[in-house]
């Protein structure tokens, strides 16, 4: 039996269930997981990145319960509120997914589409992942295991990232979602990732612009496919606002920005130099990128440079951390 002929199977035996895995986004939340992974290798590298000594020296101090313990009790609480995002943006895009063309990195999942389930569906997903998402991090709290930090990031996380899709902030409808975007994913989740085994200095948060920059392109090149069905709808993305060559010159200002950053965290000292060549990862991406936006509709090339770029970069922080 065929992979399509099992996947139509459990999409018609199971709709339900098939739709709340398929709005979860699980690519997505496995990328969540690989950049939370990046911020912990940060924390290994020490100062200037992290207050105090490096978090882990010795693939035996990652084992180790002092260690292993935050960083999956982080992760246990990052994941609920990751798809509590990805539902309310499901539930709040459900009317421009339902007139876009998909592309397998843009329109939404289709969950709703293949099932013929009501938008209703994923208001009640939202809800109830939300309710998880918060008991999740009560529980963290209460262990201990979780610093306070980490805990205030995390939840400021989960409301920016509702008020992300959902009425009446919809940040993305107004030109703001971008912006947020590449802060959530490319800033903050990092971060994140460094709060909840350390403390984190002003050099943390430099250190995640080169990567946010590409987020940043991402975003661009994966609101270009939708931005008709996003014009119709009166979402108001920057697909939509800008013209095809403000997009374009959007794209390379913030390669710039990746590149000219990286440079200048590795003199300065915050960058050591094998995460510097972990980033030259991304260029021929991102040249590809350019060479296509705006004019394909996949946003393939674009995608790739995150992808690559993060995982590269975890790779690297965790060589020069722990020598893995």
């Amino acid at each position: 039996m065929s992979t399509r002929s099992v996947h139509s199977r459990l999409v018609d035996r199971l709709p339900r269930l098939w739709a709340l895995w398929a709005a979860s986004r699980p690519s997505q939340v496995a990328l969540v997981v690989l950049v939370y992974l990046l911020g912990t290798g940060m924390s290994t590298a020490g100062p200037p990145l992290v207050a105090g000594p490096a978090t882990a020296a010795t693939p035996s101090d990652v084992a180790a319960p002092g260690f292993a313990s935050r960083v999956l009790v982080g992760a246990v609480a990052l994941l609920p509120v990751t798809v509590t995002i990805h539902y309310a943006n499901e539930y709040a895009d459900a009317d421009t997914d339902a007139l876009t063309d998909r592309t397998p990195f843009s329109g939404g999942s289709g969950a709703l589409a293949r099932t013929g389930l009501p938008r209703s569906f994923l208001r009640r997903a939202t809800v109830a992942a939300l309710s998880v998402s918060v008991a999740a991090i009560a529980v963290a709290t209460t262990t201990d295991a979780v610093t306070p930090a980490a805990v205030g990031l995390l939840v400021a996380t989960l409301l920016v990232g509702l008020a992300y899709s959902l009425s009446p902030v919809a940040l993305v409808r107004r030109g703001a979602g971008e912006l947020v975007n590449a802060a959530l994913g490319g800033v903050a989740l990092p971060v994140y990732g460094v709060v909840v085994v350390a403390t984190p200095t002003v050099a943390t948060a430099l250190a995640t612009v080169p990567f946010a920059a590409v987020v940043g392109c991402n975003l661009l090149a994966t609101h270009w496919p939708d931005r008709r069905a996003d014009e119709r709808v009166g979402k108001r993305t920057l697909a939509v606002r800008w013209s095809p060559g403000g997009i374009r010159r959007a794209y390379v200002a913030l390669v710039g920005v990746a590149t000219l950053t990286t440079a200048a965290l590795w003199v300065g000292g915050v960058l050591p130099t094998l995460v510097v060549a972990a980033h030259l990862s991304a260029l021929p991406f991102l040249v590809w990128g350019r060479a296509t936006l705006t004019r394909q509709q996949s946003p393939l090339p674009s995608v790739l440079a995150m992808v690559v770029l993060a995982l590269a970069t975890t790779v690297a922080w965790w060589s020069v951390g722990v020598g893995l």
